[in-house]
């Protein structure tokens, strides 16, 4: 069987593998209070121009995201996002968990929009009742989205702008943002991050590392007392040094063109999710979304479905009439080329 349901279903780079077997007598501070995480903080904080910003590394993705949201809000705050949003659909009520609820916007292919925001935020400033319904307190958004679509720059300009006025945080969920950064597509850079966000992160799992997030701060309001949160929410791991090697070593070098570990293997997973895509839609084949990224979603014949299905692992999407299958198709950084070509020749031959 081979697989193409998700982008972390192998174990980690060579080169994490490597460093950590190099690192793994050194006898270090706990709690990523070593110097490993504070050369890969610095690091990410040239890659990003954000001197002054603080970096913090989690173990997971919904880890970093209920933090981040309980750090930032106040009791009575939610969050706006859009209605497919990772928090919203597919993280067990963690959010909800906290205190604090998910305001879902209906979202197009995976986005929402600064007009949404605003009319979202004035509704409920102009609604007499508005004590009595949770306050929106901050935006959040995936990028790429759940849906492998982009935010451009102008979006998220216009994101952030609405914020600001709003008096809203604004949250970029980066779980997949290497992907992104990656992307033909893409016209954003880190360091447009640093500063149109209050607060984003770069992941790592899902690219190279055997597990790691690194959030990074940028507003001065957020950064107080983070780490007394971090360690409420159970993500203060005792070997954080773990953490920061991971980042080291996919970053190893870099110089702010994209050519560490980190960006070249997200670029070649880009590259194959689009050779693959290529190969679907000249049989015919409808995609679900106009995805530039590593994540593609084809609707097919049932009868495809199943013949593929005997010897590629997809994530089954629903059924979108009687006689099609939706999938999708993820490539990661440790996609064979081989596999690739094999199931490109598997589609043609259907």
């Amino acid at each position: 069987m081979l697989r193409f349901e998700c982008d972390y279903g192998e174990g980690a780079a060579p080169a994490v593998l490597e460093f950590l077997q190099k690192t793994n007598f050194d006898q270090t501070p706990g709690y990523g209070e070593d110097e490993y995480c504070a050369k890969a903080a610095a690091q990410i904080k040239r890659l990003c121009d954000a001197p002054d910003a603080d970096v913090h590394f989690f173990v997971g993705a919904t880890q970093a995201n209920l933090t981040v949201i309980a750090a930032a809000l106040k009791p009575w705050q939610g969050v706006l996002c859009a209605d497919s949003g990772h928090i919203h659909v597919h993280e067990t009520g963690s959010i909800e968990a906290t205190g604090h609820k998910c305001l879902a916007l209906p979202g197009k292919n995976g986005k929402i929009t600064a007009r949404q925001i605003r009319k979202a935020v004035e509704e409920h400033r102009a609604n007499a009742s508005h004590e009595h319904e949770v306050q929106p307190g901050m935006v959040y958004i995936s990028n790429p989205t759940e849906v492998g679509t982009l935010y451009n720059k102008e979006e998220l300009t216009d994101i952030s702008a609405a914020c600001y006025e709003l008096g809203l945080y604004l949250f970029v969920d980066g779980a997949r943002m290497a992907y992104g950064l990656t992307s033909p597509a893409n016209d954003l850079s880190l360091q447009d991050y640093a500063a149109l966000c209050d607060v984003f992160y770069l992941g790592g799992t899902k690219c190279g590392a055997l597990f790691g997030e690194a959030v990074v701060i940028t507003n001065d309001d957020l950064k107080p007392d983070f780490r007394y949160c971090l360690k409420q929410h159970g993500g203060m791991l005792a070997k954080g040094r773990l953490l920061g090697e991971q980042f080291l070593a996919l970053l190893d070098g870099e110089d702010g063109s994209g050519s560490s570990l980190y960006f070249t293997m997200a670029k070649k997973a880009d590259k194959q999710a689009l050779r693959i895509r290529a190969a679907f839609e000249a049989k015919g084949c409808k995609v679900l979304h106009d995805s530039p990224t590593n994540q593609q979603f084809f609707v097919l014949p049932d009868e495809w479905y199943e013949k593929l299905a005997e010897t590629y692992a997809m994530t089954h999407m629903g059924k979108p009439d009687k006689h099609h299958t939706a999938v999708r198709v993820c490539t990661s950084w440790a996609t064979k080329d081989e596999a690739v070509e094999q199931l490109i020749a598997d589609v043609n031959g259907l």
